[in-house]
């Protein structure tokens, strides 16, 4: 046991380290180095090939493209949303999955159902109106705290599922076929057979979010979501307005998982009920807390450990679920706080001397 909780220690202490190395190098080497960390993402179908390399990485069974597609873009998009509402704000969401399905029904609304929009016009849309029902859910509900906030937005995730079932506008069971996909760009042709076009556009989106959410959360709004997170009464006795931006936080969460849909509906092209169960949800939550709630590469992290394993596993049949899950309750139990943690001390540090004294979110 002792041994385990050592190489998880010794695993963080490593991160850290690099991070600080990081951050004291001059700024033209921080950014070559993020350049370089960018195309070597976009390089990554190509990894299988590489000797060595492909061996660790590639998935038995599975077409490793698809694998980084299907699985690995949507869990990540999905952790940077959800870690907004969970890790940033602390506001506990298990129906998660309602969002990411309403981007998905949009997407399939517009340009198939009972729309002939391109894909490129549904995806603002959709992303919109998922952000709207993020403010609709949240008004009547963020008032409430922990377990019964838990309990109202698992309720949400499971009234999307069961509407779209039985609505026939919706496509009730039989689901939504035929849903456009995106325009060929610079040469990189939207089929059936090929993902990496698909994987390439996912990233690309997934570093615009990231580059977002890094803004929002070294602001003004950012310090107004951690305040709430480690004690709302007291965020609230120092001026700061919570309901508003715990509801900013549910609606840019919302957002997110709207657009995680728009990408998913457009790479299958068919969706149903069955594609959002609850299970999906849970999932969501576990990638965020292994990676580390709180700190958005933790949760980039945790999204890859939880779509890939799996799949990575493939060579233990069925009981590759089994061996999965027994990873994720060791991590808990010798790692809690989950691999990437956010670093509460530096961060401190680094607002005390960047922030001017006595600012205060409104």
């Amino acid at each position: 046991m002792s041994q385990v909780q050592n190489l998880l220690a010794s695993i963080y202490a490593f991160f850290g380290v690099f991070g600080d190395r990081f951050r004291a190098m001059a700024k033209w080497q921080r950014y070559s180095a993020i350049a370089l960390g960018i195309i070597a993402l976009y390089l990554l179908p190509y990894w299988p090939d590489v000797p060595v390399l492909g061996q660790i990485v590639n998935t038995p069974g599975s077409q490793f493209e698809t694998v980084l597609n299907d699985q690995v873009v949507i869990f990540v998009l999905i952790a940077l949303g959800l870690n907004v509402v969970v890790g940033i704000a602390g506001l506990l969401d298990l129906g998660y999955v309602g969002f990411y399905a309403v981007g998905a029904y949009v997407t399939a609304i517009l340009t198939s159902a009972h729309g002939n929009l391109p894909w490129l016009l549904s995806l603002p849309i959709a992303v919109a109106v998922s952000m709207l029902f993020g403010v609709l859910l949240g008004t009547p509900t963020l008032r409430l705290r922990g377990d019964y906030l838990a309990i109202v937005t698992l309720g949400f995730g499971e009234i999307i599922r069961l509407t779209a079932k039985n609505m026939d506008w919706l496509g009730a069971s039989r689901g939504i076929s035929n849903i456009k996909k995106p325009p060929s760009i610079l040469g990189l042709k939207f089929g059936v057979l090929d993902a990496k076009p698909y994987f390439y556009l996912g990233l690309t989106l997934i570093l615009i979010v990231v580059f977002i959410l890094h803004r929002l959360e070294h602001s003004r709004v950012g310090r107004a979501w951690v305040a709430i997170r480690e004690d709302e009464d007291a965020a609230e006795l120092m001026g700061v307005n919570t309901f508003k931006f715990k509801l900013w936080a549910f609606t840019i969460g919302a957002g997110v998982g709207g657009l995680a849909g728009v990408h998913y509906a457009g790479k299958v092209g068919f969706i149903n009920p069955d594609n959002f169960p609850l299970q999906l949800s849970i999932l969501f939550l576990a990638a965020v807390v292994l990676g580390g709630s709180g700190n958005m590469y933790g949760a980039i992290l945790g999204g890859i450990l939880v779509a890939y394993m799996p799949e990575r596993l493939r060579n233990f049949a069925d009981k590759r679920v089994f061996v999965f899950g027994v990873v994720l309750v060791l991590m808990m139990v010798f790692r809690p706080e989950g691999i990437l943690p956010k670093r509460v001390g530096n961060e401190h540090k680094k607002r005390k001397a960047k922030s001017p004294a006595g600012e205060v979110a409104q």
